[in-house]
């Protein structure tokens, strides 16, 4: 079974091209490492909640938007091992265009999977 890696942060808006070219030469790591799919999805309609939302779980600032990003692997066991190979790669080094200190993520085992 797939497994997912998701991801929520919040990037400068002013520096949205400069997220996209980090993503794209990050995004092929994990893919050589044998991710199946990437999703990187620049915030268009992410609105404040009542109680709590994604500006707030990610301390979004009013010049930031919300970036939710998630990596499809064929099981855990892929995503471990490519985990162990970015710790030790140089390309994985470089800056992040946004405050990794804020970004949100986790592993998940699919429990439902449904396709139209």
């Amino acid at each position: 079974m797939s497994y997912i890696d998701g991801f929520i942060i919040a990037a400068p808006t002013a520096d949205k091209a400069k997220f996209i070219d980090h993503a794209n030469r990050m995004d092929k790591i994990f893919l050589e490492f044998g991710a199946l799919s990437i999703v990187e999805g620049w915030g268009d309609d992410v609105k404040d909640g009542k109680v709590t939302d994604f500006k707030r779980a990610v301390q979004a600032k009013d010049d930031e938007t919300v970036v939710f990003s998630w990596i499809i692997w064929p099981d855990k066991a892929t995503r471990d091992a490519a985990s162990e190979k970015m710790m030790n790669d140089p390309r994985m080094k470089e800056p992040m265009p946004f405050d990794g200190k804020r970004m949100i993520y986790g592993g998940f085992t699919p429990i439902v999977e449904l396709e139209g």
